[in-house]
């Protein structure tokens, strides 16, 4: 082997350079060593000290704790779950609200207003950002801490961007353990912000106590403003954006909403939809969202609606994952691979309807794979 200083500089190094070239050279592995095992991404925590850090409300181990319950390894599996069984039973406490609405209504500069608003007024405040995942890469961009810069620098939130991985809805599949895991660490309000594709925002209805539906005035034909899948949806419309010269714009499109409201039936029983205007710029109008987020609160709880609500949460959470338990399973099943590999050149061919490939791959299966 030949000897090396510890460090060195590469002979394309300029003659007046300075240390920032220099590189550190090591020694090599020799051949037929056995390989280091590669170490995973995510530090090992024993389960009782991110037990304990989560109940104290350490934001570090919550981060560490969520890593987990998003990663995919089987080991980080049945640790999550075992988090989850310990922390189930000290969550439930806080009001879910679900914020969406299209891209570039302002959704991360009104978190970001709205929860620095409630931390004022002392409540501990998560969020739980679901960026849009590149269908190519997988990645996100993952920039809302950026975007909520007063916000992640105070002790008394937390934010968490997520990405979404193409999940129908815009909402991370963990999305429901994270929510579990918030709780647990004492934060009372938790908010979770969609990608706001529109059409498949159920999946975020399904896992919220109240859902806030953002808007905003001079986006064209204020009629596209009003789809009623989306509007039915919704527990409050705000409008955001009044502000400036937009104010009367802003204050004209509340208007046509809140009249549009009339006409469609309304999320939760008991309780009328209506539409607000804030500026998430000045803070203006939002005590007033809060002040229908607590009026909705003190309501369905008196009424029982919303641990009736959690309940049935709960029961479609449960059915969403044996769908997708007993999908992962046929699809790990070698018979029914090739089987699915057939049919897709079939149908690619034309030689099978594909109804009728459909209808073979069905009958095709076993009762339950081994």
């Amino acid at each position: 082997m030949i000897d090396r200083p510890d460090t060195r500089k590469p002979e394309w190094t300029p003659p007046d350079a300075g240390a920032e070239f220099a590189s550190r050279v090591v020694s090599g592995v020799n051949p037929g060593a056995s390989p280091k095992t590669v170490k995973s991404g995510i530090s090992s925590v024993d389960t009782g000290v991110l037990v304990a850090g989560i109940l104290a409300g350490n934001r570090t181990m919550l981060a560490r704790a969520i890593t987990i319950i998003e990663s995919n390894s089987l080991k980080h599996f049945e640790q999550g779950q075992e988090l989850i069984r310990q922390l189930l039973p000290r969550s439930g406490k806080s009001i879910r609200i679900g914020i969406t609405g299209t891209p570039g209504v302002g959704k991360s500069t009104f978190i970001e207003a709205f929860g620095t608003w409630l931390i004022s007024k002392g409540f501990k405040v998560a969020v739980l950002a679901v960026d849009p995942s590149s269908t190519l890469s997988r990645g996100s961009i993952l920039g809302d801490k950026t975007r909520m810069e007063k916000l992640s620098v105070d002790p008394r939130s937390f934010i968490r961007p997520s990405p979404s991985g193409g999940v129908l809805g815009g909402v991370a599949r963990k999305t429901r353990e994270t929510i579990i895991l918030c709780e647990a660490a004492g934060y009372d309000v938790i908010l979770i912000e969609t990608v706001g594709v529109g059409q498949s925002e159920t999946t975020v209805r399904s896992m919220v106590d109240f859902f806030l539906l953002m808007q905003i005035a001079g986006a064209g034909d204020e009629l596209q403003g009003i789809k009623k899948g989306i509007m039915e949806l919704a527990d409050l419309v705000v409008v955001n954006k009044a502000d400036g010269d937009n104010v009367s714009r802003a204050e004209l499109t509340r208007a046509e909403l809140k009249n549009a409201l009339h006409y469609i039936r309304h999320a939760t029983p008991g309780w009328t939809t209506t539409a607000l205007s804030c500026s998430a710029l000045s803070s203006a109008g939002i005590p007033e969202i809060w002040t229908q987020i607590s009026k909705f609160s003190t309501l369905t709880q008196s009424s029982g609606y919303f641990e009736e609500r959690r309940h049935a949460q709960t029961s479609q959470w449960f059915e969403a994952l044996l769908n997708e338990a007993l999908l992962a399973r046929y699809y790990s099943d070698q018979n029914f691979i090739t089987e699915l590999k057939h049919a897709r050149e079939a149908i690619s061919k034309g030689e099978v309807p594909v109804v009728m490939a459909v209808s073979r791959i069905l009958d095709s299966l076993k009762p339950c794979p081994d």
